[in-house]
């Protein structure tokens, strides 16, 4: 008897975080590599500036908690996928850390998404 399983193939994927990101994100996304803007040199780079020194750098995600960059920047046609935190505060944040993983690992080439993190 064969058994056929279904396997879900997560991609190790370069991931930026912008400055409001909670570093405590990063041991939850095991399988991929983290680094943070400020780390970059990239900390004091407008939102468009940072996307496009990201894609020119090889990043596949942003994880940020800017909620506006969506309104402020043009994100079609962007290499680099986008996830949005709803809140920077950790307490908020590590309850939603099963969510943040998922939209990521979910992440594709210019996709957008936000994560909802309730109070």
């Amino acid at each position: 008897m064969l058994l056929e399983a279904s396997l879900t193939l997560i991609l190790l994927m370069l991931i930026l975080f912008d400055h409001g990101t909670p570093r405590g994100i990063i041991r939850s996304l095991a399988g991929h590599e983290v680094r943070e803007a400020k780390a970059q040199g990239w900390d004091r780079l407008t939102n468009g500036e940072l996307l496009t020194a990201a894609e020119e750098a090889g990043f596949d995600v942003l994880l940020t908690t800017d909620k506006n960059i969506r309104y402020q920047q043009n994100l079609t046609g962007r290499k680099i996928a986008v996830v949005v935190l709803g809140r920077a505060r950790w307490r908020l944040i590590r309850p939603a850390i099963p969510a943040i993983v998922a939209a990521v690992n979910a992440a594709r080439p210019g996709t957008y998404a936000e994560v909802d993190i309730v109070d």
